[in-house]
């Protein structure tokens, strides 16, 4: 048997490709079969061909009919495909041209793509399915706080949502919206083209991120998705925008988006941004209302008008574009635009947040430390959801509370003009840290002001043993040059009233050109007296020119190591000395608190742990570190005990570890009483601020008691039983 095989066709000949029928059977043709027994098995079941032949049965004659019908354009098209087929680099070239491509292959190659992708594209969009679930905004929770015991405290709905339908939403209100975010919306395929493109553009190529979502991709964002700024999420985005767009009306999308979006202050939705902004609901919202809502789409955090002056100058400048985008698209006319010149300033606060009890202050304390210290954003924060375990301790809250409402009450009783103004500011610390109790004021609704935490009044005399403090850690220096020479408590120094305050080259002189000189309470004269008696009968003088002695920069540290504030400490001339600081009740507890603890300061906290549906959210708690010398530290505090018996002597017994002073200041504008026992320091102060007016102090005028005897009335309150 010979095997011929033919010779291959010439280069100019078509190749011709004949497709002969299967044989029905599927199989070779075979010899009759002589076995006898197999020809029995044969007759008893017959062969069953195979789906291989079955299938070759079945379309043989189909794909032969088809291939007769496209043989003639195949024939036709089989040159130029082969001139199609990518030879790289190219023949024929010699230069630089051989590594260009051809027009073909770029077609070639820019068809491929736009195959591929539309491909790709398509079966994407069919994978893709509108999630059943929605994001946790619509199960919102309650943020809930819990005393130092772990009893609730209080509980926040900060995130408040009332949907409402489109059809009580104004007009006015949903073009605001629309001409700031998405004016196409009622046309748009639900995503825009450029924007996708200019938003991954910038994520790829310069890592950062870019906006230009529609309405539509905004909402399929707040109620399906997650806020990651990544590719897949805006590519994912977008298909179940094109979805929701062809399944749901327009009208619905924008009705879901108006009671979704975030607004600041705690709401979600459109009502309640008009109540928290407004006072009133989103129906009765005029358009210049509207485009101050519609301007905080774009962050409330950077266009609140309230949050400051840089917030409001983005605020009026964003409110006024919106409305001119409304005239430009036809939905304000010029005529109403003109009534809108000026800003419609929103509350300063939220009337859905405040209860107007004392435990507000608390809760605005702790919220603020957990956000910070949680690292936990405004917008999760009041998605709720989390468990405060504050360190609040609810029988000393109770004690501080009753002691400060009494002292206000008798005000208010011997003089109700002058108690108008009055303010008590007070806080306890532990020495480890812990805030245990704050007053913050009469009513968190009417005033938020929050007086525990104010810098506002000066610390006067209460300041002093910080300076004390400064001196035994630094030692003073009478000359210029050489070394500091140490002092201690029976260092003694000049405690006649008047003395003039010295430098090494002479008096001190102000830029008035008038010696400096320093003065005690009641113009008294002490004559020379050491430090530690100095401070325990509260003689200014020989800590005036202590401070100078020692370097008002070395005082400045001592206090800023302490725990005041550098932010509240005052200016670096001798007044430093004698209290112009302006401390907070809660630092000033802060402060004492540190000697208490033989010199070591932990940094005040009123939060020791946070839960987001019972799983612990990281929490950076203070630890304690070394301020002063533990040598100064007990000094002081001993210098501090005997200043308590002196000024109330039998008011603790004579082991009682109570140690506490009087804080006074020359303008008579802030009363104080600052004081450790048990381990717990507690500072009280009292002061007069109309604060419709402005935050400048005012005289006292017996508010805190012919001899500053107020303050320490709330600080034994709150600190009882001292024994």
């Amino acid at each position: 048997m010979q095997l011929k095989v033919p010779s291959p066709p010439r280069p100019d000949e078509t190749m011709q490709l004949r497709v002969l029928p299967p044989d029905i059977s599927g199989t070779p043709d075979e010899p009759e079969i002589s076995d006898p027994s197999r020809s029995a098995r044969g007759r008893r079941k017959a062969a069953q061909p195979s789906p291989r032949d079955r299938l070759a049965a079945a379309l043989g004659p189909h794909l032969a009919r088809a291939w007769a019908a496209l043989a003639p354009a195949v024939a036709f098209l089989t040159p130029y495909l082969r001139r199609l087929r990518p030879q790289y680099p190219r023949p024929g070239r010699d230069d630089w041209r051989r590594w260009i491509p051809s027009w073909r292959q770029w077609l070639g190659g820019i068809l491929g793509a736009l195959g591929l992708s539309t491909f790709f594209l398509v079966v994407a969009y069919a994978a893709t399915d509108i999630p059943d679930n929605l994001n946790s905004y619509a199960t919102q929770q309650d943020n809930v706080f819990f005393w130092a015991d772990g009893t609730p405290m209080a509980r926040t709905g900060w995130v408040q949502r009332q949907a409402m339908p489109l059809k009580d939403i104004p007009e006015g209100v949903r073009w605001a919206v629309l001409a700031a975010e998405n004016e196409s919306f009622y046309s748009d395929p639900g995503i825009s083209f450029k924007g996708i493109t200019r938003a991954l553009f910038r994520t790829v190529g310069q890592g950062d991120t870019q906006g230009g979502s529609t309405i539509t991709q905004q909402y399929v964002k707040n109620v399906y998705l997650n806020q990651d700024q990544t590719v897949s999420r805006k590519f994912t985005e977008a298909m179940i925008s094109l979805k929701l767009d062809n399944k749901m009306s327009k009208d619905k999308i924008l009705e879901g988006y108006l009671n979704t979006s975030w607004f600041g202050r705690g709401t979600y939705g459109i009502q309640r941004a008009s109540q928290a902004y407004y006072g009133k609901d989103v129906s009765k919202l005029n358009p210049s209302e509207a485009a101050m809502l519609a301007s905080l789409l774009k962050g409330a955090g950077l266009y609140d008008p309230t949050l400051g002056r840089a917030n409001h100058a983005r605020a009026v400048e964003r409110w006024s574009w919106i409305l001119d985008r409304m005239v430009k698209i036809g939905k304000l006319s010029p005529a109403e635009r003109a009534k809108y010149r000026a800003f419609p300033e929103p509350l300063k606060r939220n009337p859905l947040y405040d209860t107007g009890q004392q435990s507000d202050y608390l809760v605005e304390l702790a919220t603020q430390y957990a956000k910070k210290t949680g690292h936990i954003s405004d917008k999760d924060f009041d998605l709720g959801g989390y468990q405060i375990y504050t360190t609040f301790d609810k029988n000393r809250e109770a004690q501080l509370t009753d002691a400060v409402t009494k002292a206000r009450k008798k005000a208010q009783r011997d003089d109700p003009k002058t108690a108008a103004d009055a303010h008590y500011g007070a806080a306890s610390v532990a020495t480890d840290g812990r805030i245990l109790a704050v007053h913050g004021g009469p009513d968190h609704r009417k005033q938020g002001y929050n007086e525990s935490n104010a810098t506002t009044v000066p610390a006067g005399s209460a300041f002093l043993p910080f300076v004390y403090a400064a001196g035994l850690e630094h030692g003073v220096h009478k000359t210029r040059e050489g070394p500091a020479t140490p002092v201690t408590g029976e260092s003694l120094y000049d405690g006649d009233d008047g003395v003039p305050v010295t430098t090494p080259e002479g008096p001190y002189w102000d830029r008035s050109g008038r010696k400096v000189a320093a003065h005690n309470d009641g113009g008294t004269s002490y004559g020379q007296i050491s430090l530690h008696q100095a401070l325990a009968k509260s003689v200014n003088t020989p800590f005036m020119q202590l401070g100078m002695d020692t370097g008002l920069a070395n005082v400045r540290a001592t206090a800023q190591a302490a725990g005041l504030l550098s932010s509240s400490l005052g200016a670096q001339v001798p007044a430093l000395s004698l209290g112009s600081s302006t401390p907070s009740a809660i630092r000033m507890a802060s402060g004492y608190a540190t000697f208490a603890a033989d010199g070591k300061h932990t940094e005040p906290y009123s939060v020791r742990k946070i839960t987001h549906n019972g799983t612990k959210v990281p929490l950076e708690i203070p630890s304690a570190r070394r301020a002063i010398g533990a040598d100064t530290a007990q000094e002081v505090s001993s210098a501090l005990r005997d200043a308590f018996r002196t000024a109330h002597p039998g008011a603790a017994s004579d082991t009682a570890q109570v140690a506490g002073k009087a804080g006074t200041t020359e303008d008579d504008t802030a009363a104080w009483y600052v004081g450790t026992a048990k381990a717990v320091s507690t500072a009280v102060v009292v002061y007069r601020i109309d604060l419709a007016k402005s935050l400048e102090p005012l005289p006292l005028e017996d508010v805190a008691g012919k001899s500053g005897d107020v303050p320490y009335g709330i600080w034994s309150g709150a600190m009882s039983p001292l024994g």
